[in-house]
């Protein structure tokens, strides 16, 4: 292994800690509470490394958060897709926005309408309406794909990462 792509895993080693400690951490928004740490940190790592990175970032995350009883299995497919869209689309573009956009499509409206079988068939649960993921998806991917843009345009993050990686 090259030292470039241990330093690539150790940061995103760094950002799956900060997921997991920051998980509960949440913002009013209205009668709803919006939880965008995991949001926020795919596209940071989708900006800083690439999509498979955030992939792995947003698989770990959710599974550490799981297995402490802070999340359900519907963790999985919001956040691993948003994650490999805003990397994807991050790489395509070039823009930060991009990365936000593909954040909020592939977690806000992808993963909400996947969730909904999963929760209907493997938790067996019929309460929830075709679109209501969608509903309660959307707030914490738009809040935390935002601040993820938002840190990495006013951060010197890129300064940080490229005397770091490159």
């Amino acid at each position: 292994m090259e030292q470039n792509d241990l330093r690539k895993l150790t940061l995103t080693a760094i950002f799956i800690a900060i997921g997991v400690l920051l998980a509960p951490f949440s913002i009013p928004l209205g009668a709803a509470k919006a939880f965008p740490v995991q949001h926020m940190i795919n596209v940071l790592l989708a900006m800083m490394l690439g999509w498979r990175y955030s992939l792995t970032g947003a698989f770990c995350i959710s599974s550490i958060r799981i297995a402490m009883g802070m999340g359900t299995i519907l963790a999985y497919p919001g956040s691993m897709i948003g994650a490999v869209l805003s990397g994807i689309l991050y790489k395509k573009t070039g823009s930060v926005w991009g990365a936000v956009v593909g954040e909020v499509f592939g977690t806000g409206i992808l993963g909400g309408l996947i969730a909904y079988p999963i929760a209907a068939i493997i938790l067996d649960s019929q309460a929830a309406a075709f679109f209501f993921f969608v509903l309660a998806f959307l707030p914490n991917t738009i809040l935390g794909a935002a601040l993820g843009a938002l840190i990495y345009k006013f951060l010197p993050v890129r300064q940080v990462l490229h005397r770091m990686i490159k």
